[in-house]
């Protein structure tokens, strides 16, 4: 059943890999400070954080790519993996052909185990961006294009059966179903943002026009037939017009931004899909109708802080809560600290930490990661994030300016 538990991690993968995370960003140096960015951020990957950011620049800038940036984070806490491949093993195990073999013990087993899972989910997000400015005093530019993924599994968990033997409890895993939905979303833009002085205050504001295409992806089987390949067969895919601003406040080194993202609603369906589950052990069925939908939804983000050149630190707070897929308790609503401290232009080093508030009993994550820019020549960033042993990710990208 070895199988059967990685085909859980590669079917998240493979519906990921079409198209991250907590605030959509795909950036390694904002990721290892907490994931902070509407202030914090610079004119490359201001279309991630605050369209305002590509703006602000240093008078040597002329041009600056980031190319690529990859970040992937996977979270099991329920250990989901773990209990679906031991109740696989145990139904691998049966002879259908005689259920009396079927032991109390083993009807216990399977009974715990399908307890166990019940309410669970795994959750991966992944992501892919490139950015490419060009800053001036007259209209900043900076062209990006993004893909990012939200992939879910959980189990659909058959309780029907009576349990007055152990037989009951195999038949209530045979007709229980593994559901996978994930949305994976393509956007390409151009974020414009110019500095202004208003009533003697030094600000920037920025727009980001994007074309964003949004695929979903939906699949129910039993856990002894949960095939990889099939993940893609029941598909949706459309196309939409958003748009993303910001705004910047700053005196020196002190910054106030606001930040919102895909102004533009909408409600994502996926596919509906009816499986029918039939058992080995008896003229039991399970039909289960599986569907999903997700809502798009402006997002508003403000975030302050101290950004010099040798040391920032700053926290950005979603002020509305994001409700995502409408069958699973994935809502985020984000407070993020971070700090660098820049050494000699050479090497930066970074820390930070990041909750979600919209559940009281949501872990808080712990990221860290370093830059390295020999010579002012390129960048390279690294970052890792860990919630705790069954959540965690890594973060990476390349960019350069001249």
């Amino acid at each position: 059943m070895n199988k059967l538990r990685y085909s859980i991690a590669t079917a998240l993968a493979l519906s990921s890999s079409l198209s991250v995370a907590a605030n959509y960003s795909v950036d390694a140096r904002g990721e290892a400070m907490g994931g902070v960015g509407v202030v914090a951020g610079t004119y490359l990957t201001s279309p991630f954080y605050n369209p305002a950011l590509a703006a602000i620049y240093r008078r040597n800038d002329d041009v600056g790519m980031l190319l690529p940036a990859v970040g992937l984070m996977y979270s099991d806490q329920d250990q989901l993996q773990d209990n679906v491949k031991d109740l696989g093993d145990i139904l691998d195990g049966i002879d259908y052909g005689n259920p009396g073999s079927i032991t109390p013990a083993t009807g216990t087993e399977i009974n715990n185990l399908l307890t166990e899972m019940k309410g669970d989910s795994a959750k991966v997000e992944a992501g892919l961006s490139a950015a490419f400015g060009i800053p001036n005093s007259f209209l900043s530019m900076t062209g990006f294009a993004k893909a990012y993924t939200e992939a879910f599994v959980s189990p659909d968990i058959y309780d029907s059966s009576t349990l007055a033997s152990p037989v009951d409890a195999a038949q209530n895993a045979e007709l229980s179903a593994m559901n996978v939905v994930s949305i994976g979303v393509l956007e390409a833009g151009l974020t414009l943002a110019k500095y202004q002085t208003v009533f003697g205050q030094h600000m920037s504001f920025g727009i980001s026009p994007k074309i964003q295409r949004i695929n979903t992806y939906v699949y129910t089987a039993s856990v002894q037939k949960y095939d990889i390949k099939d993940i893609l067969e029941n598909s949706t895919s459309e196309a939409m017009f958003n748009i993303d601003v910001g705004a910047l406040w700053f005196y020196g080194p002190f910054r106030i931004g606001i930040s919102g993202t895909n102004l533009i609603s909408r409600d994502v369906a996926t596919d509906k899909i009816t499986t029918t589950l039939t058992s080995q052990l008896g003229p039991e069925t399970n039909t289960i109708v599986t569907d999903f939908a997700y809502q798009i939804r402006p997002q508003y983000t403000v975030g302050a802080g101290f950004v010099a050149d040798y040391f920032s630190f700053s926290v950005d707070y979603d002020i509305n809560e994001d409700e995502k897929f409408d069958k699973f308790a994935d809502n985020t609503q984000w407070i993020r600290v971070g700090m660098e401290i820049d050494v000699m232009r050479q090497l930066q080093l970074r820390g930070g930490y990041r909750k979600n508030l919209a559940y009281s009993d949501s872990e808080g994550t712990v990221t860290g990661g370093v830059g390295i820019s020999p010579l002012g020549l390129f960048e390279l960033d690294v970052a890792v994030a860990y919630t705790n042993a069954d959540a965690m990710g890594g973060y990476v990208n390349f960019l350069a300016t001249y």
